[in-house]
């Protein structure tokens, strides 16, 4: 990874759904050589070859012995794309959440009662619980 990356260049590499697709895929897998990928994906060769080389660069994706990988950096990525994932699935439970937020009437230990009663998911009621205090 370039220093110059920052954070919008990282989102920018798996911003688009195929990109997001690519990435999933290599997560999913231990390690995975280019021809399984192109034929899994179905993607041109420039669309292929265009979104991997922004994630090499963004290290995200590394390549050793023909296979790529998720470096570290795109694993803690990808464990944050799940989150945002899980999220998505709560979508409308966190916007709940916020109505009754807007008023400001709620105490705390109360607001951390719903938190808990509404959401199964326990990365997203730690994020919020920790963000009342």
């Amino acid at each position: 990874m370039a220093k110059s990356e920052t954070a919008a260049s990282i989102l920018r590499a798996i911003s688009d759904e195929k990109s997001l697709e690519l990435f999933r895929t290599i997560a999913s897998e231990a390690a995975v050589d280019s021809e399984t990928l192109r034929t899994r994906m179905k993607f041109t060769r420039k669309q292929y070859y265009s979104r991997l080389s922004r994630m090499v660069r963004s290290g995200l994706v590394k390549r050793k012995s023909g296979k790529y990988f998720l470096t570290a950096f795109g694993k803690v990525v990808y464990g944050t794309e799940l989150t945002i994932e899980g999220a998505l699935k709560d979508y409308w439970k966190l916007k709940a959440i916020d109505s009754l937020n807007v008023t400001g009437e709620l105490p705390v230990e109360e607001r951390n009662k719903l938190i808990d009663t509404l959401l199964d998911n326990e990365e997203l009621r730690g994020i919020l619980v920790k963000e009342a205090r």
